[in-house]
This record gives C-alpha cells, structure tokens and sequence, in this order.
C-alpha cells in the first residue's frame, strides 16, 4: 500500500535582498528553514520594477554545489571566468555546477515590463564538491512535459515520471526533481516520489491542497515521507514539485561557499583570494 505525503511545515518566506541590492523572497535558507538536505536554498524572484534588480549580482565566487535558475518572465544574461556566456531565456533553466570553484556574474532583465524566476541551490556530496565545474542549458521547448486526461501540464525539468518521461537534466552528482506543474480547475492529481527523497511544494499561483492541507501562492509546503503525492485544486494552480536524495553530511557554509569542514571553507576563500578559481 503506497503512503501519501502530507504537509509537515508551511513557510512564507522572508523578503532580503542579494548580489547588488536585488529584492528577492528567500524560500528556503532563512531563519524559518535552515536547509533541506540536500537543497540549501530557494530564492523567488519577481517585480515589474526594474529598479528593484537591474543592479543585479555582479561577479561572485561559488564552491561546493550547484545552483538551479528557472525563468518563468523575463531573462537572466550570465557569464564566468572561463569564458562561459549565455542568456536564459522565459521558460528555459540553467543547473550549474560549481564544483571546485566558478566566478559568475548574473544579470536579470525584464521582458514585456515582468520579471519573475527561481533559484535553487543543490548541495554536493563531499567526493563531488571538488568535480570541475559545468552547466546544463535548456530552453523551454527542450523541457519535455506532459498533458494528462485532465488537462493537467507537467513540464519535467529533472527527474522522471512514472510514465517514464526523463527531464531535460541529468542530475549526475545528487538525485534530484524538479516539476512545473500547472494544474486544471477540479484537478486530482497522483505522484511517485521516491519514498526516501527530501521533498517540498512551492505554489507559484492558486490554492491546492495537498490531504487536508491548502496551500496558498507564495508558501512553501514541506513534505512528509511517502511514496506518493496527491495535489488537488479547485481552481487552476501552478506548483514547483522539488524533490531529492539527502546527502547526510555536515554542512560548513561561508557566503558562497558550502564544504563540509570550516577549514574547507577558509581553504575557498583563500583560493578565491589567490585567483587559484
């Protein structure tokens, strides 16, 4: 008999900014949930106002993990120390590894007066935080989905479903999902989950709920363990379903870098200092 997950902790967010002066609500890496493991933080980016982000993160050091960036409205333009440029563009994702050392700039922009997106970091295991740095980039047409009897859409970006439908990334260092799912008025709709995944719901926009749980826009839901997940609406909704095989080790974070030791940690700074990135 498979277990269904409930909600075990709603969280709305805490409003902070980053990089320079980008107004932004933190998910998930705030007083109200340190850290999920393996997932370290989910950042919510949305404004029609372009003085809130056009300073954007000018160049920064990251070590030790990886970080997803999903665009929903507008465009991210990034750029690093090895020459790597790109722009993601509405609806496409970038799931970077930073591994043993990336600088990067990211520089949001709006497109037709909104800007609206996600990022997520995903720890790394301590045999991978030194792997050489990476990315995966896709568009939004290369994100397979799939529309149920319902009129359900769910757009696959990691992970798989039980159908069999691969997402476009390929999580080779932790195991991760990670679903847009947009939701029909009246919808019921059953997940698979790996039962020993952490895992949360983000609502984007609508009311489902999940047992006896509503969720409302902009609140996290943690979720139990289980095996599957039922998401019920009576109105249209959209969702982020993240889910992800926990590392279970310590966690050592200073500002951008995340090791497992304090003196790994000041190991990254110092090479950081010394252009040794």
């Amino acid at each position: 008999m498979s277990s269904f997950r409930q909600i075990e902790k709603v969280v709305a967010g805490q409003a902070t900014s980053d990089g320079a002066g980008v107004k932004l609500t933190r998910m998930l890496g705030n007083a109200q949930l340190a850290h999920l493991d393996p997932f370290l933080m989910l950042d919510c980016f949305e404004s029609d106002k372009p003085d809130d982000y056009l300073a954007g993160f000018p160049e920064h050091p990251h070590r030790g993990f990886q970080t997803v960036t999903y665009i929903l409205n507008g465009r991210m333009r990034h750029k690093d120390n090895a020459g790597h440029e790109s722009v993601i563009e509405a609806g496409g994702v970038q799931w970077m590894n930073a591994g043993r050392g990336v600088i990067h700039s990211e520089m949001p922009e709006q497109q037709d007066g909104l800007l609206k997106g996600f990022q997520l970091w995903v720890n790394l295991a301590a045999e991978h935080k030194m792997s050489a740095p990476g990315y995966q980039e896709l568009s939004a047409e290369q994100i397979p989905q799939r529309r149920d009897l319902q009129g359900n859409l769910i757009r696959v970006i990691a992970g798989q479903l039980d159908n069999g439908l691969q997402g476009a990334v390929q999580t080779q260092y932790t195991p991760a999902s990670y679903l847009d799912i947009s939701l029909v008025a009246g919808a019921d709709l059953n997940l698979a989950l790996p039962a020993n995944d952490q895992a949360f719901v983000y609502v984007i926009e609508g009311e489902p709920s999940i047992g006896q749980q509503v969720l409302k826009a902009y609140q996290l839901g943690v979720l139990s363990p289980g095996e599957q997940l039922r998401l019920q609406s009576t109105e249209a909704s959209r969702v982020l379903v993240i889910s992800g095989r926990p590392i279970n080790e310590p966690i050592a974070w200073g500002g951008p870098f995340v090791m497992n030791t304090r003196e790994e940690v000041l190991q990254a700074f110092d090479d950081f200092q010394n252009n040794r990135f």
